[in-house]
């Protein structure tokens, strides 16, 4: 995942990516949310695409736990070295990858 690592991000941010990260700083250590899920979840059925195109754009310096997010088949799906990042991320709360997988019915956060 590209950070932005712009210093001046003053632009207001949108109603759509307030909403975003307002689910996203609740996702609990150690689950994960799909993109899809996390776009329902803030009002934005069928917005997945635009989930991911809005976490892209967070800070490079974010606290907010963009690594807890993943596809709907339960992989990493943003490039290197951003995937190595999550991945280690997500092992160090406890999430297990097998075969470039993570266990959905088990790691998913379903509030």
């Amino acid at each position: 995942m590209t950070r932005n690592t712009s210093a001046d991000n003053t632009e207001p941010a949108s109603p759509m990516l307030t909403a975003i990260c307002q689910v996203l700083a609740r996702i609990p250590t150690g689950q994960v949310i799909t993109y899809g899920d996390l776009a329902a979840m803030a009002g934005y059925p069928r917005a997945a695409r635009r989930v991911g195109q809005l976490l892209r754009q967070l800070p490079a310096n974010t606290t907010l736990p963009w690594h807890r997010v993943i596809n709907a088949q339960g992989r990493i799906s943003v490039p290197e070295p951003a995937a190595s990042q999550q991945r280690q991320r997500l092992q160090q709360e406890g999430v297990i990858t097998l075969a470039g997988r993570i266990d959905l019915a088990r790691y998913q956060w379903r509030p």
